[in-house]
């Protein structure tokens, strides 16, 4: 996956979002905590967008359940598995 796509993760529980976005602070990986896009889900939820390269998360994701993951270019968002 190209390094200028933003990646962003859904997840099935809040609690899940904010146990990653603990582990991602620890470890220094670039990340925000931001409402799920509105054309990714119209539940009202948080998700985690990272910034940084997506290889450097994959390792911490282990233990989660991740629901849907994405790759932004600016324009689309493609499905992706992490």
């Amino acid at each position: 996956m190209p390094k200028d796509k933003t990646v962003f993760i859904l997840f099935y529980t809040i609690h899940d979002v904010l146990r990653m976005e603990k582990i991602l602070k620890e470890k220094g990986i670039m990340h925000e905590l931001v409402p799920v896009p509105r054309n990714l889900s119209s539940d009202c939820g948080m998700c985690i967008k990272l910034i940084d390269d997506v290889e450097r998360a994959r390792p911490h994701l282990e233990g989660f359940e991740v629901e849907r993951s994405f790759s932004f270019d600016g324009e689309n968002y493609d499905p992706i598995t992490l």
